[in-house]
């Protein structure tokens, strides 16, 4: 099984069992297409704080997803011509609060709410940085660079599924 599979199996795995993602996962075409834009924005943020704070490099993408979701629910005709996302959420509080904003200007969250999305987004970083570790790549290599794009990816993915659920997007199969 590939490290892509084994986060994707795992991650799917908790957020299901905690009630954050349906067991089909979405699929929304025009957050998704987003990945590759945001990605290329995000890598020189996000590598340059991985060794210092490696739950937040990843962190950090999951909110980014929610928050694409979030914009594609509301208002996509506007949000979808900004030239890139990532760094119109970013360049609001920096990087270093970019969750704050997009937990309390984005999504809207307060109270428990806005607690309890922290403590999910910190627990998906956690799991995702302990089976990166676990796979003993050399750092600073092309193997770590793409396990760490990887990691992003499926990050960007969960955020965007926790976020089309809480907005009452269900993905269950018709017959």
């Amino acid at each position: 099984m590939s490290f892509e599979d084994r986060l994707y199996n795992d991650l799917h795995g908790y957020l299901c069992a905690n009630g954050e993602v349906d067991k089909r996962m979405p699929e929304c075409p025009d957050v998704e297409d987003k990945w590759q834009q945001i990605a290329k924005a995000y890598l020189p943020d996000g590598i340059r704080e991985f060794n210092g704070y490696p739950t937040v490099s990843l962190g950090w993408m999951v909110y980014v997803g929610m928050a694409v979701a979030q914009m594609w629910d509301t208002e996509w005709e506007i949000y979808s011509k900004i030239d890139n996302l990532y760094t119109y959420m970013r360049d609001k509080r920096g990087y270093d609060n970019m969750d704050e904003y997009i937990r309390g200007e984005v999504l809207l969250l307060k109270g428990d709410d806005y607690v309890a999305t922290e403590k999910l987004v910190g627990e998906c970083a956690s799991r995702v940085y302990n089976m990166l570790q676990r796979e003993n790549i050399e750092p600073a290599t092309p193997a770590a660079f793409t396990a760490y794009v990887s990691c992003l990816h499926m990050l960007y993915l969960v955020g965007m599924a926790m976020q089309l659920k809480r907005m009452g997007y269900h993905m269950t199969k018709i017959d």
